[in-house]
């Protein structure tokens, strides 16, 4: 399989989850912030059914506050304070290498600056990068809806929760298919996609 082809394909054993800043002080200025935390609440639960890493950041939570209270977020193989923009660092790298991580589903806010930022220091080491954009926003539409522009001509995939879900378990069969078809049943929130 080619190298372009395996960035594009996600599997349980070398992928993890990126929840990125999803905190209380950042509710009433995201677009759509209730809508994509109820998305983001299906893959961290998601994580926790499919054993996949999850890394959790809070941007500068001193002024920001906490990730907020309905995600849960206790089983994260990382949660981790920032002041920088992306979520990469010396202490992500090294959990991405011990479990030998090829590609990240990366969702939460803001789009243009601490998601588009992660997702290109992730490129730029190396590994295949998947945003949930219907678990993604920023404050105005048209930076939302640019950054998703922007990191698709990065080489991100840009996609839905329900897409990323459904690749992942791969199979009917699967011995979750059950759970995770629960978690995607009830028709999703509009996150502002088509607006």
């Amino acid at each position: 399989m080619s190298t372009i082809v395996s960035m594009n394909y996600l599997d349980l054993s070398s992928t993890a989850f990126f929840l990125c800043d999803m905190q209380e002080k950042f509710r009433p200025a995201i677009l759509y912030f209730n809508e994509i935390a109820e998305i983001a609440q299906r893959l961290v639960t998601a994580t926790n059914l499919l054993n996949i890493p999850l890394v959790v950041t809070e941007q500068y939570p001193k002024g920001l506050g906490p990730t907020i209270s309905s995600l849960n977020i206790d089983h994260a193989a990382l949660k981790q304070e920032k002041t920088r923009f992306s979520m990469f660092s010396l202490e992500v790298e090294n959990l991405l290498v011990q479990n030998s991580i090829k590609k990240v589903v990366l969702f939460g806010v803001e789009a243009h600056v601490c998601v588009l930022q992660t997702a290109i220091d992730l490129l730029n080491n190396g590994y295949g990068v998947h945003v949930v954009a219907d678990a993604s926003s920023s404050r105005s539409l048209t930076d939302k809806l640019y950054a998703f522009d922007r990191l698709r001509q990065a080489g991100c995939i840009v996609t839905t929760h329900e897409s990323v879900l459904m690749q992942l378990v791969n199979d009917k069969n699967h011995e979750k298919f059950k759970e995770i078809q629960k978690l995607i049943l009830p028709l999703a929130p509009n996150t502002g996609l088509l607006a």
